[in-house]
């Protein structure tokens, strides 16, 4: 990412010097597992770390090995962050995008109480996407493609990525059969095959079409 032109650098130049809050999730598609949700937010000081900022860039452009290498330096970097899991039975009942958004307002939400009541005013919300988050207390902004433009929306989706990967494989030895640990699952011609001849599992999203 090129780390002069980042959202970030580009809302200091517009004068902006509260805290800014990075959000992004994944696993919108699968059939099975949550989407899980991060936000992170740096130090109010950018110019702290600047080989770690080349580094981020969205999730899905980054290998796992790297995704892996990059989870501590965000948490030791991050003013504050926090990782929120969107179970199947929430996706079920709010739909994947409604229960998306209410997980970044969690997130958000928790980072903010991280970073103190004195800093809660001197907020500003980036979203990865075009939608906002609904009810959210402080101001926002969404920037479509916003995980390759904003070094916290990366970081969130490296994070977001990490946990839920390492869930998935966890999964895959809880429910075996179903190849949770390579497909994540996402709906793959197996990983359907599977749900067809053995059932669907409790994690499982029940409003989702296998066939």
């Amino acid at each position: 990412m090129n780390t002069q032109e980042s959202i970030e650098v580009l809302m200091r130049r517009d004068g902006w010097n509260g805290y800014i809050l990075g959000c992004d999730e994944v696993g919108r598609g699968p059939l099975a597992g949550p989407a899980t949700v991060a936000c992170v937010a740096f130090p109010v000081d950018l110019g702290a770390d600047f080989g770690l900022f080349s580094q981020l860039d969205d999730s899905k452009k980054l290998s796992a090995r790297k995704r892996e290498s990059l989870v501590e330096a965000i948490h030791q970097a991050a003013a504050a962050w926090a990782v929120v899991d969107m179970s199947p039975e929430e996706i079920d009942k709010y739909n994947i995008l409604q229960a998306c958004l209410l997980g970044m307002r969690k997130a958000a939400e928790s980072v903010v109480e991280q970073l103190g009541d004195a800093n809660a005013a001197n907020t500003h919300v980036i979203v990865d996407g075009n939608k906002l988050i609904p009810d959210l207390k402080w101001p926002q902004t969404a920037y479509v493609k916003g995980d390759a433009r904003s070094w916290s929306i990366a970081a969130a989706s490296i994070l977001a990525k990490v946990h839920r990967d390492e869930l998935m494989v966890a999964y895959d030895a809880q429910y075996p059969g179903y190849g949770f640990a390579q497909n994540v699952g996402y709906p793959t011609a197996a990983h359907r095959a599977a749900v067809l001849e053995l059932g669907p599992t409790p994690i499982h999203r029940r409003s989702f079409k296998v066939r």
